[in-house]
This record gives C-alpha cells, sequence and structure tokens, in this order.
C-alpha cells in the first residue's frame, strides 16, 4: 500500500499537467486559426476541475498503476474543436492536433533539463546549507523523471495513426480529400482499437522502442 501511495504521489502531478496542458495547447492552437469555441467554454485554463475525465484522467491511470503497468497514461476531456471554423481546412485540423504532443514533448524537454540540475545540485552539494532541502530534492528527481516518461508516453501515444487520436487527425489533414474521408471512417471504432492494444499488450511491444530512445536521450 506504501508503493501505491509513494507512486501516486509521484505521478499524479505530472500526468495532470502532461494531460491538461495538451487539451489546453489544442484550444490555444484553434482559437489562433479561427475557432473561439474552446476559449467560449472555458476551456483553455490551466483548471483542472473543466478538463478532469473520471475515467481517462483518474479511473484509468488509478488502474494501470495497481496494475504495474508498462505503461501509464490517462487524458482530459477532449477540448472542443469546431473544424469547419478553421482556417487553412483540414491543414488547419492537423495544426490543431500537432499542438497537442508537441506540448508534451516540450514539457518533457523541460522536466528533462530540471531532473539534470537537480542531479547535479544533489551530487555537488548546492542545497546543503538549505532548510528541508535534502528532503525534498529525491521526491522532486522522482517527479521531474516522471513528468519525462508521463509526457513521452503522452506524446508517442497521441501520434499513433488512428483516429481520434492525434495522429489520426494528422493523417486525415495531409491525406488527400477522398482517402482522408475512408480514413476517418476508423474514428468510430478508434478507442476501442487502442483499449484492445494496450490490454493485449501489443500497444507496448509496439511503441516500447520509441519510447525507450526518447527516455533515454532525455534522462537516459
Amino acid at each position: 500500500m506504501q508503493g501505491i501511495i509513494r507512486n501516486f504521489s509521484i505521478y499524479f502531478i505530472p500526468i495532470m499537467l502532461g494531460v491538461i496542458i495538451h487539451e489546453v495547447a489544442h484550444g490555444w492552437t484553434a482559437e489562433k486559426l479561427g475557432d473561439p469555441t474552446a476559449r467560449l467554454m472555458g476551456r483553455i485554463s490551466l483548471n483542472p476541475i473543466v478538463h478532469i475525465s473520471l475515467f481517462g484522467t483518474i479511473l484509468l491511470p488509478a488502474f494501470l498503476l495497481l496494475m504495474k503497468s508498462p505503461i501509464l497514461f490517462g487524458w482530459a476531456k477532449p477540448v472542443p474543436v469546431d473544424f469547419g471554423r478553421l482556417r487553412h481546412g483540414r491543414k488547419g485540423m492537423a495544426m490543431v492536433a500537432v499542438a497537442g504532443p508537441l506540448s508534451n514533448f516540450i514539457i518533457a524537454s523541460f522536466s528533462a533539463l530540471l531532473y539534470h540540475l537537480l542531479l547535479f545540485a544533489g551530487k555537488s552539494g548546492l542545497l546543503q546549507a538549505v532548510p528541508f532541502a535534502s528532503k525534498l530534492l529525491v521526491p522532486l528527481i522522482l517527479m521531474s523523471a516522471a513528468s519525462v516518461n508521463i509526457n513521452i508516453i503522452l506524446m508517442v501515444l497521441n501520434l499513433i495513426p488512428i483516429p481520434p487520436l492525434d495522429g489520426g487527425r494528422i493523417v486525415v489533414g495531409i491525406l488527400p480529400e477522398e482517402q482522408a474521408k475512408l480514413f476517418a471512417g476508423i474514428e468510430r471504432y478508434g478507442m476501442l482499437i487502442l483499449v484492445l492494444l494496450l490490454f493485449s499488450n501489443l500497444l507496448g511491444k509496439i511503441i516500447s522502442p520509441v519510447l525507450t530512445f526518447f527516455i533515454n536521450l532525455f534522462i537516459g
């Protein structure tokens, strides 16, 4: 039980920030491209209450932690986007889709920088004179490493070319119109396909090499 509580305390904030900023990035980009729907609905906000999905943000990550899953991820409520109001048509949709994974890459980059700075501070003894710093150092190092892991996973998972994931929307945005319509038809089965891939462990086998590459690059 202590291990579960410890893991939850380390991963909770990185998961929340990763999924919320991911959605905010979609809404912000959509607004810049002509669709203010997310802004009007109060969704371009870091307030977690407006983004939390009971299943995707809380229950699924908690279940994966309990099951000691090798892949830990979640999602927030999707930000509403009226694709018909976007400039550049389907290319605009692809740009909105790219914004989410790009935000996770940026968070992972800053988290990796913090991780290495904290490691350096710990090894060099720079924080010895600061009250309580030694007690906070290890949890902060673990949390920054968790943030790298979570955000790289969110980036890679969302770039899988299965609608309604961002990767699927990017493909729809760049394919010729007829092929795009056919590919978009997969969306009704997209989440079912993803869940089946996850619980069959096929998803882990497919994306593990990519995850390993990026995680080693950032904090290896």
